[in-house]
């Protein structure tokens, strides 16, 4: 019976210290993977940004716009229906 009672106080202790370990290490597990992740997000798009430019030379600008996008501002939604309350 002792034995038993042994084992079961090990294996809490084990848990609770595990579980202590991890509060401790969780701030540096989430900046570490965060980092890891800025880093992997930098050079799949940080790359891509770069490509499209075409290069230029010194103290040339550049000036890119969006164009003008014609809206039709009268679009006719639909016709009126007049509706007459029936007693």
């Amino acid at each position: 019976m002792m034995t038993f009672l042994k084992t079961i106080l090990i294996v809490l202790l084990v848990y609770y210290a595990i579980k202590f370990l991890f509060k401790l290490a969780k701030p540096y597990l989430i900046r570490y993977i965060s980092k890891k992740a800025g880093q992997q997000f930098e050079q799949f798009f940080g790359n891509a940004a770069n490509a499209n430019t075409p290069p230029q030379k010194k103290g040339e600008i550049t000036i890119e716009t969006m164009p003008n996008q014609n809206r039709k501002q009268g679009k006719k939604v639909g016709e009126y229906v007049e509706y007459e309350e029936v007693e």
